[in-house]
């Protein structure tokens, strides 16, 4: 599973599936000879299962009987199996600092090769959002990485990492990106004043990037498409407000099942498009509620509740420096994740992966932090 993490955000599908599979079968194994005390205690499964039960009722009413049955296994649970997997294997304080390692060593072999693709072979300009989501989650990382107990080395390597990251962030000129990294940070600086000096440098770096400034200068941070296709998104939900569409993504792009043009004549002149349709939500939220209605929303925001809940918990009831420091970055990378989430579609491949992640490093926390203590809340 960890070869499976690393390679996660690189072009190396066939390799990231190979481990998935490897790591299910040693899964089966170990339970088939009873090696194993695999759990799927957490305060998260609740919430998984019953998203994931309105999911799969969904096939009953969907557009698309065969698109959906493929990406709740291609998609939703599989990711659910990388959950159980992270939380049951990376189960110490030094597996998740290791995990921690993996995402922030795969983030710069993404990031540094994506600067050579971008700069050196192609010489065109850095410009997709999806990288994002997998360096401000590495960065976040890094970031908290610089202040631990360790060698001088350490702490400059971590540094380093947080620089290239931040720059790769700033280069793909996306406002979105801009505003997660900023709270991103600055949920940091509540655990470490320090960080403010981070956060100057971080600020210079988004200041003196090329054309970015250019960029906001010229199309704010509201007036874009964006409002056009959450319109038009909207107007869909209205038709299927409770089951959804079916949790099939390629459902809304299909003009068979759905009629965009249709939708998209209904909206007040200022808000249609005209030079052609934009087939995609751009807002996970969004994308969720089209999939599975407004039900499945509900679901689904509960667990992000039930996540800070958690983090909330282990910094309330747990005074060490190794929880309170934790708790604080993931809930960073939680909440970074989310606002980026709002700005793009994150229910599959590399930031889908990245999602599921961070909620399994939140409940390897957790089961670190209940470790010896009574259970708080039965699951």
């Amino acid at each position: 599973m960890g070869i499976h993490i690393l390679v996660n955000p690189l072009p190396l599908d066939s390799v990231n599936e190979v481990c998935f599979y490897i790591s299910c079968g040693a899964l089966i194994a170990l339970l088939l000879f009873r090696k194993t005390a695999f759990s799927l205690r957490s305060p998260l499964t609740i919430w998984f299962s019953l998203f994931f039960f309105w999911a799969v009722l969904g096939l009953c009413t969907t557009l698309d009987f065969s698109n959906t049955l493929h990406d709740l296994r291609r998609y939703l649970l599989e990711y659910l199996v990388i959950f159980y997997l992270l939380i049951n294997f990376y189960n110490s304080r030094n597996r998740l600092e290791f995990l921690s390692d993996l995402i922030i060593t795969s983030a710069m072999v993404f990031s540094i090769g994506g600067i050579i693709v971008f700069y050196f072979i192609e010489f065109q300009e850095m410009y997709t959002g999806f990288m994002c989501f997998t360096t401000i989650l590495a960065g976040t990382l890094s970031l908290r990485g610089v202040y631990q107990p360790g060698s001088m080395l350490r702490q400059t390597v971590y540094f380093f990492c947080f620089l290239v990251l931040t720059m790769v962030t700033m280069l793909n000129k996306s406002r979105g990106a801009t505003i997660s990294l900023c709270i991103a940070l600055l949920i940091m600086c509540l655990h470490r004043k320090k960080n403010i000096i981070l956060m100057a440098v971080a600020g210079v770096m988004i200041a003196f990037t090329p054309g970015f400034t250019d960029r906001i200068s010229t199309m704010g941070f509201t007036r874009d498409i964006r409002s056009k296709i959450f319109r038009l998104a909207g107007e869909v939900i209205k038709d299927y407000p409770v089951y959804g569409v079916g949790y099939g993504g390629e459902i809304y792009r299909n003009s068979h099942l759905i009629n965009l043009e249709k939708y998209n004549e209904q909206l007040p002149e200022e808000y249609q498009q005209k030079n052609g349709l934009v087939k995609s939500t751009h807002n996970m939220f969004l994308d969720v509620t089209i999939r599975t209605g407004i039900v499945g929303l509900g679901l689904f925001l509960l667990i992000f509740l039930t996540a800070v809940w958690m983090l909330w918990d282990i910094f309330r009831r747990r005074k060490e420096e190794f929880f309170r420091s934790w708790s604080i970055c993931l809930f960073a990378c939680l909440s970074s994740f989310i606002v980026l989430a709002l700005f793009a579609d994150a229910l599959y491949g590399v930031q889908g992966t990245l999602l599921y992640v961070n909620l399994a490093m939140i409940g390897i926390l957790w089961n670190l932090s209940r470790k010896e203590q009574r259970p708080f809340m039965p699951v």
